[in-house]
């Protein structure tokens, strides 16, 4: 009956009709009838032609994407987009999206709001820690206790054939002798191919052409390039000071007090608190952390309105501490700094959004060494190697002594020295520092910069330049040297950032050097 009913396509109708007939002629409790019966349980529960109709209405996704989310245009706008092609050409196959960006930015909970704006089924597929491809394609039913991939299992928790389906983690796969789990995505990622994935397990091609998958990842260099090269990538970046107030306004503090049984208490926080809660008890790319310390703050309250019987609350800068305790970070403390010698403040992309990175370098007598310390991966060596061959072309302007090379030996830390570090765009910091001891000049510590330099003394763009800024911003910093060619994206800043920051741009060294030193 349940397979009459299903409408199965033919060549698998046959196949479960030949399973069924074996089975029939099988001793009811024995282990290969329940392999038998398992395996034809699984096939029929997959959604073979069953598909939900998506909301084609433009505007009611808008609304819909607008009231989960604050923010994240560019996401949004490629949703509305494919929704709109979608309108026009029904046929369209399912498309590949990738959000990458830093952790604590929605990228999660924004795929869960797609799926509920467009109308579709929703499943997620966590790859943090896959290592086995059979985690993916299944595996084979000789085995006992085999079992379908992840795919086909989010097919059936999803009971349609074009879900939205999550890939969660997708740069956290790893391989292991059993084979390559993201060789195995290859095939599910390619619109051309994926219309006949094989699971081992089912051993025969089911449809994924209409699936919409969302990935999701916080660093893409861990993702392999033909994987890479499979998908749409679209950048979250992270939240600036004002969007992170405005999210804390519209759905934390609402949620948070709704969380801890204050729904019937008057609870008033002002501007100011907010923004204390935010620059000095969080130092955050996306707002998990901020999300952490309210709910303490209301757990706090909580205790109060049941202590005291307390109706109404204000929270100010004033009585902030006496719930959240002392702030963890000092948002004015790089600003006092007075200028040094041989420290210079350079700007740093990592997995959790922009940073400052410090880079200190001392001299010594010796023979001529370059020490470097902090953890530091070849390219950054190798960019340090280059800023030194630059200070010994230019030590005559200058004013470096002759021979320094042979009497000095000169030492670069990067502190944090737990953390690994890597990429060429230290360079022009590197050489500031190199300069600074050499020629006894103090360096400005209201100054951030970052570039790649050349041995000819040219500064080369890098990336990363709007995480950067936005984190230079975050930490106090309101002055930033960038090279000339990444004048482009400084376009991309956030307004509320942009207005706050001077930006200077540099071609060569040279015009660093102008602005850096102390006069």
């Amino acid at each position: 009956k349940k397979i009459k009913a299903k409408k199965l396509p033919k060549e698998v109708k046959k196949k479960v009709e030949k399973e069924v007939s074996k089975l029939s002629k099988m001793p009811a409790f024995s282990a290969e009838a329940s392999v038998i019966r398992n395996y034809v349980e699984t096939i029929l529960d997959l959604p073979w032609n069953k598909k939900t109709k998506d909301i084609l209405d433009i505007k009611k996704a808008s609304n819909k994407l607008e009231e989960d989310h604050y923010g994240l245009k560019d996401i949004k706008e490629r949703i509305l987009e494919y929704l709109a092609v979608k309108k026009l050409n029904p046929n369209m196959k399912g498309t590949i999206l990738c959000l990458v960006g830093p952790p604590g930015v929605g990228k999660t909970s924004l795929a869960k709001s797609v799926a509920d704006a467009m109308g579709r089924n929703f499943a997620r597929i966590s790859l943090g820690g896959v290592r086995d491809e059979s985690e993916i394609r299944g595996h084979r039913r000789t085995y006992i206790g085999s079992m379908p991939g992840k795919l086909i299992k989010a097919m059936r928790q999803a009971k349609t054939k074009n879900p939205l389906i999550l890939l969660d983690e997708i740069d956290k796969m790893s391989n292991d002798a059993k084979g390559d789990p993201s060789s195995a995505m290859l095939e599910v990622l390619d619109p051309e191919q994926n219309k006949n994935f094989e699971d081992h397990y089912i051993d025969l091609p089911f449809d994924l052409s209409d699936v919409f998958f969302i990935a999701t990842a916080n660093d893409l260099r861990n993702v392999p390039g033909p994987l890479r090269d499979r998908m749409e990538i679209i950048t979250l970046s992270s939240y600036t000071e004002f969007e992170k107030m405005h999210i804390a306004k519209k759905y934390l503090l609402k949620e948070a007090q709704i969380d801890n049984g204050l729904s019937e208490i008057t609870i008033k926080m002002s501007d100011d608190a907010l923004l204390k809660i935010i620059n000095e008890y969080t130092r955050e790319a996306g707002v998990r952390n901020l999300k952490r310390e309210i709910h303490s703050l209301y757990r706090k309250l909580a205790k109060l309105v049941l202590e005291k019987n307390r109706k109404k609350i204000t929270i100010t800068v004033k009585n902030l501490e006496t719930y959240l305790g002392k702030a963890k970070f000092r948002p004015d403390k790089i600003k006092e700094k007075k200028p040094k010698m041989g420290v210079v403040t350079g700007l740093a992309w990592t997995s959790v959004g922009g940073t400052t990175l410090e880079v200190q370098s001392v001299s010594m007598k010796g023979k001529g060494k370059l020490l470097l310390t902090g953890k530091l991966g070849e390219v950054m060596k190798e960019s340090a190697h280059v800023a030194y061959s630059y200070v010994r072309s230019v030590s005559k302007e200058n004013n470096i002594p002759e021979n320094f090379n042979e009497n000095m030996d000169l030492h670069l830390h990067f502190p944090e020295g737990a953390v690994p570090k890597d990429g060429p765009s230290a360079g022009v910091t590197i050489t500031t520092a190199l300069i600074s001891v050499l020629a006894n000049k103090k360096i400005r510590q209201d100054v951030a910069m970052t570039g790649e330099i050349t041995i000819t003394g040219e500064v080369l763009p890098v990336g990363g330049i709007k995480e950067k800024v936005i984190g230079a911003h975050r930490i106090g910093i309101h002055k930033v040297i960038l090279p000339k060619d990444n004048e482009i994206d400084v376009e991309e800043l956030p307004k509320e950032v942009k207005k706050d920051m001077t930006i200077y741009l540099a071609e060569t060294y040279e015009d660093v050097k102008k602005i850096i030193f102390e006069k």
